[in-house]
C-alpha cells in the first residue's frame, strides 16, 4: 500500500498543475471521517488565518506546515519562523514560495528546542500522531517558559475522537494509504487535554467559522 506522505504529495502536485484534488481521511471500514481540501492549504491565507497569524510571536515553529501557507506568511512579516513537515513535496513547495521549512518528524530532534516563543498546530494538526496529550507535551518542550501553543480545533460539541485512518485521494482513484494514527479535538475538550500536558488555556477565539485556542505552560 501507499504511504500517506506519497498520497498527500500526489495531491499537492495536481494542485500545482491546476488539476482537481480531493482528499479524505477514512476509517478502517472505508467510511469517510473527514473531507480535506489540499487546494486551500496551497493558496494564500484562508479566511480565519489573519487573527491566527497576528497572534504568532516572533520565533514560531509551525508543526505540520504543509506547503507553507502560514510559515510563508509569518516569514513575509519578518518574524523568525520554521515550518516542519514530513512530506518532501510539501517541503519543496514551501521552500519555493520562500518559507523556511525543515523536512523532519516533529517528534524527532528539532532546532531550537526549548527556545521557541510559539508553536503552531493549524488545519487540524492537533491530530498528528493520534494522541493530542503527547503532541501538546511535545509542544511544551519546544517552547520557552511562557511560550504560546496556538491550536486550531473543531467547534464545541463536535466531539473528539482518535484512531487509525487512511488517506484516500478521490481525484486519482488510487488505493487509500497505509493506516496511521490521527485524532480530532473539539474546542470544549481541549482544556482537559491541555491540563494533562501541563498547559492551560489563555485565550479562545473564532473567525470565519473556525475555532482557535492559545495555551501556555
Amino acid at each position: 500500500m501507499t504511504a500517506p506522505v506519497a498520497v498527500f504529495g500526489a495531491a499537492l502536485r495536481r494542485v500545482e498543475r491546476g488539476e482537481p484534488a480531493a482528499l479524505r481521511l477514512v476509517g478502517p471500514d472505508g467510511t469517510a471521517v473527514r473531507e480535506l481540501d489540499p487546494d486551500a492549504w496551497h493558496r494564500g491565507l484562508r479566511p480565519g488565518d489573519g487573527a491566527l497569524v497576528a497572534r504568532c510571536p516572533d520565533g514560531t515553529v509551525d508543526l505540520g506546515c504543509g506547503p507553507g501557507r502560514l510559515t510563508g506568511a509569518l516569514a513575509a512579516t519578518g518574524r523568525r519562523v520554521l515550518g516542519v513537515d514530513l512530506s518532501p513535496q510539501a517541503v519543496r513547495y514551501a521552500r519555493r514560495h520562500g518559507a523556511p521549512v525543515l523536512r523532519q518528524d516533529l517528534f524527532g530532534p528539532l532546532p531550537g528546542e526549548g527556545g521557541w516563543t510559539g508553536a503552531l498546530l493549524a488545519d487540524g494538526n492537533i491530530g498528528i500522531g493520534g494522541d493530542p496529550v503527547r503532541l501538546l507535551r511535545r509542544c511544551r518542550r519546544l517552547v520557552c517558559p511562557g511560550g504560546a501553543v496556538l491550536v486550531e480545533v473543531d467547534p464545541p460539541g463536535a466531539g473528539s475522537w482518535s484512531g487509525p485512518v487512511s488517506l484516500a485521494d478521490d481525484a486519482s482513484g488510487g488505493p487509500a494509504s497505509t493506516p496511521f494514527a490521527w485524532a480530532f479535538v473539539a474546542a470544549d475538550d481541549l482544556a482537559a487535554l491541555a491540563d494533562a500536558a501541563a498547559l492551560h488555556v489563555t485565550e479562545a477565539w473564532t473567525e470565519a467559522g473556525r475555532w482557535f485556542v492559545s495555551l501556555r505552560a
